[in-house]
């Protein structure tokens, strides 16, 4: 068993060094805030009702980057002038007063000003150019996790909710939204006006919003009396009716889900140019990167369109689980995070069921365990103090990993028990502040079973089990053990963590329960696993932990491949893949089971996604001379099923086949069919200057494959439609595009337009992540990074950095990997420290492959 300490739960605010006194505690603020997007400057105000709770002679509460000019207190109508002191180090305001403070209510007030900055972060300033020419300005928040206190001086802890009203002074030819809905309007005679919005419910500092700029709104949407908006910079409006239609689908799903009407008075879904995150869940005021809220559906591709469902979902599912009910600290953003992740998918799938959001899932799940197997994981909640730690936490193993813990423990009880647990831990807790184990209590209450038990294994210690299945005199015998691609530095210091593990399995005899809580467990099988009738260990598909079959039930399993529900399928490449990255299979066993998939005639889009991903694993565990013996496989595997297919689009195809289509052309260009690469070209071609004609999937597709193949003609109408394209989408579908191309001259061009202002800082991480997973220009792309370090960062959005080296996970070469260790070593960035030794891991472990491999791949290859 766990040790004690492994599965208690941390303190829940870990040490309080840097975080404010618990003695006074905000009511209410009223906040008058004045933005100037010409001088990219903002004045404001505030006075905050305070229940002070025993005697003080000094008020504590957090400021970062503000000019605070005045601060004294109203006590019972009599100004007490308060000294004011800034500490930067903590972000701290504290105002000494010339007396004590008795316990009871004082109101502090409150003079400021502050720069609208360029970080995406705090009140910030973004732009775009205007349609006749020239940039517009919008001024624009984002505060979560500890950014509030860089627009107003506050209380900028998740525990000490207020109630918040919003005066914003503004130009009178600009819009201006916040949180609640416009109350009252005052011309102040100058060209500007004072607009007055309604209170908020009691919330915390984080989900405050205020947007100020030259924007437009759709007319209303009712949605069951919560009017629904989406404002965006003008000439977008055409772009913003899906986005109407997911939103209002998404309100209706939720108040139905966890039963309590929403909470807010209305909801505008905000796009803007520049945003650091996807979207931020501000009470009635979502502020969402374009990308992921503006889309045609003509011309989007299925992912593209299921990115916004999953976005939209994902916010508007923290109106509840996040906003009305919120984690005391920061220790368990997870719990907010992880859910409304989980709520994504349920509400999509309810929206468009014939997307099989769930199978998209267990590729969310994928990325999740290759994250989760490394020694620098880390338990999905673990303590915070500092606000670095906080930004820390938005990452893969909060969003996916903790998603994909709860869909698993969501099976386990029963969906309509699961329901009712959620029910009543939001009803019990609204308005309120909870820790983690509030949850499992309701869920407890609800189904008897020891979920807190069960849910601690998983939360409070990183990594996860590897279930080895094997037949012998007892039956099935079960064992579990960290799966692990490298061990810890403290491995073998005690005794392997073990987790409760929900195990669901499935044989001739059909469906068996067993939680392996200890190293190992026994069931009686009715008969020997046949073809016919595998024993499947994750039965469903659900599961988070891998599997290892003895040679007998692996060779039941992929005899039956084609039986099996698609998500088990995945779940068996999955494993296969994960095992092979550990060392535990070989490459050519990994193309053997892709080709196992193929020759049951798989048509599910998400295994071949996956099979995409095990087919680069292949690639690059190759020797440059074994390549083309991949890609003469590759181009064999794929051939039937893109006959299947066609070339063409029938109007019986759903969505996800014309997607599957897509995927196959691209990869099939990629690996030198020339009929594919033909055909490629011409719908590229086509795509530039016919665009309707083109179906979204097979143009992405094609692109896929036209830009690795491009010449500079080609590359130049690449950048083209990156500058000028007609969505969101289409411009970054065609700048990470472009980082693909194989000729050395256009891949230089690509890394000098990373140099300019062309590229939005919100996407420039992510195009140098592109480029860095060239395999032609890897060691390029790195130059390019390691020489402009100081400068790209400079660039970035606050919460960016990481991204910017995640492509060096692709990386073979051990003499490069040795080279981005070393710079990474000597040049550190705090607020990413785990995630930047997490990419350096993940990179090591692809070199591991590679020098295991190389040389031996070809001849291991199906067919070969």
């Amino acid at each position: 068993m766990p040790s004690d300490d492994a599965t208690a739960p941390p303190p829940a605010t870990g040490d309080r060094a840097g975080r404010l006194p618990a003695s006074v505690r905000p009511e209410r603020y009223d906040l008058r805030l004045a933005p100037d997007l010409a001088t990219s400057t903002f004045r404001g105000a505030a006075s905050v009702t305070l229940d002070v709770g025993s005697p003080t002679a000094e008020l504590v509460c957090n400021a970062a980057e503000l000019d605070v000019s005045e601060a004294w207190v109203d006590l019972d109508g009599r100004r007490i002038d308060g000294e004011i002191h800034l500490d930067a180090d903590l972000e701290q305001l504290r105002v000494a007063l010339p007396e004590t403070l008795p316990g009871g209510t004082a109101t502090l007030h409150l003079t400021f000003s502050g720069v609208l900055n360029d970080r995406l972060r705090g009140f910030y300033r973004s732009t775009y150019t205007a349609d006749g020419g020239g940039d517009r300005a919008i001024a624009v928040t984002q505060f979560e996790p500890t950014d509030a206190r860089r627009a107003f001086p506050c209380w900028d802890e998740p525990e000490f909710k207020a109630v918040f009203g919003v005066t914003l002074d503004v130009a009178e030819d600009l819009l201006a939204i916040s949180n609640g809905p416009e109350l009252a309007r005052e011309d102040l005679g100058d060209g500007r006006v004072r607009i007055r919005f309604a209170d908020t419910m009691p919330m915390s500092t984080y989900l405050v919003a205020f947007v100020v700029g030259p924007m437009e709104t759709t007319g209303p949407v009712d949605v069951d009396g919560v009017p629904l908006r989406i404002v965006h910079r003008p000439g977008q409006g055409e772009l913003a009716e899906f986005a109407l239609e997911v939103g209002a689908h998404a309100l209706r799903f939720f108040a139905d889900y966890y039963g309590i009407a929403y909470p807010g008075d209305k909801v505008d879904m905000v796009a803007v140019p520049d945003f650091a995150f996807g979207a931020m869940e501000n009470l009635g005021c979502v502020v969402y990167r374009e990308t992921l809220l503006l889309v045609d559906p003509e011309s989007a591709t299925q992912a593209e369109l299921l990115a916004v469902v999953d976005v939209i979902a994902h916010e508007l599912a923290h109106m509840w689980f996040g906003d009305l009910v919120t984690m005391r600290w920061w220790n368990g953003i997870w719990l907010n995070e992880a859910f409304a992740t989980f709520m994504e998918a349920k509400c999509a799938a309810a929206f468009r069921p014939a997307w099989e959001r769930w199978m998209h899932f267990g590729r969310e799940r994928s990325g999740a365990f290759d994250v989760d197997a490394l020694a620098t994981t880390r338990p999905i909640e673990y303590p915070v103090i500092t606000p670095a730690d906080a930004e820390g936490m938005f990452d893969t193993l909060t969003y996916q990993k903790g998603s994909a813990v709860v869909r698993m423990l969501e099976q386990y009880l029963g969906e309509d028990a699961f329901r009712d647990g959620i029910r009543r831990y939001l009803q019990a807790h609204q308005f309120g502040n909870t820790e983690t184990g509030d949850l499992w209590d309701a869920l407890e209450a609800v189904t008897g079973e020891p979920v807190r038990a069960m849910m601690d294994s998983w939360i409070f210690q990183g990594g996860f089990p590897l279930v080895t299945a094997s037949l012998d005199d007892a039956g099935l015998t079960l064992t579990q053990q960290p799966f692990r691609y490298t061990e810890p530095a403290d491995a073998g210091d005690g005794e392997d963590p073990r987790w409760h593990v929900p195990v669901v399995v499935r044989s001739a005899g059909g469906t068996e329960r067993i939680v392996l809580d200890g190293p190992r467990a026994s069931l009686t099988l009715p008969a020997t696993p046949t073809a016919g009738a595998p024993v499947v260990v994750n039965a469903g598909g659900h599961a988070f932990y891998r599997v290892s079959y003895d040679a007998e039930l692996q060779a039941a399993v992929l005899d039956g491949l084609g039986d099996l529900a698609p998500l088990e399928r995945y779940a068996v490449l999955d494993d296969a893949h994960g095992l092979t990255l550990r060392g535990d299979r070989r490459a050519g066993d990994l193309a053997a089971t892709v080709q196992r998939i193929a020759d049951v005639g798989e048509t599910d889009l998400s295994v071949w996604q996956l099979a995409a991903s095990s087919i680069e694993v292949v690639d690059r565990a190759a020797s440059e001379d074994e390549r083309p013996a991949v890609s003469a496989w590759v181009r064999r595997l794929l051939a039937p099923l893109a006959a299947r297919l066609g070339d063409d689009v029938d109007p019986t195809d759903d969505d996800r086949t014309r997607a599957l289509r897509g995927l196959v052309l691209g990869l099939r260009g990629v690996h030198g069919d020339p009929d594919a690469l033909a055909r490629a070209t011409a719908v590229f071609e086509q795509q530039l200057h016919r665009p309707t004609e083109v179906d979204a999937e097979l143009g992405a597709g094609a692109l896929k494959a036209a830009a690795v193949t491009a010449d500079a003609d080609r590359f130049d109408a690449m950048l083209d439609r990156f500058r000028h394209g007609a969505t969101p989408q289409e411009q970054v579908r065609y700048l990470y595009a472009a980082a693909t191309v194989a000729d050395g001259d256009l891949f230089s061009r690509y890394l000098a337009l990373l140099e300019t202002d062309e590229v939005r800082s919100q996407n420039l991480a992510f195009a140098y992540r592109a480029a860095l997973r060239n395999p032609a220009h890897d060691r390029h792309a790195w130059t390019a990074v390691r020489d402009g370090w100081e400068r790209i960062r400079a660039r970035l959005p606050f919460n960016a950095n990481h991204r910017l080296v995640e492509g060096i996970t692709s990386v073979t070469d051990p003499a490069l990997a040795d080279e981005i260790e070393e710079f990474l070593a000597t040049h550190p960035v705090p607020e990413a420290t785990t995630l930047i030794a997490q990419h350096v891991e993940r990179m090591r472990v692809q070199v591991a492959v590679h020098q295991r491999e190389a040389g031996q791949v070809a001849s291991s290859l199906p067919g070969g």
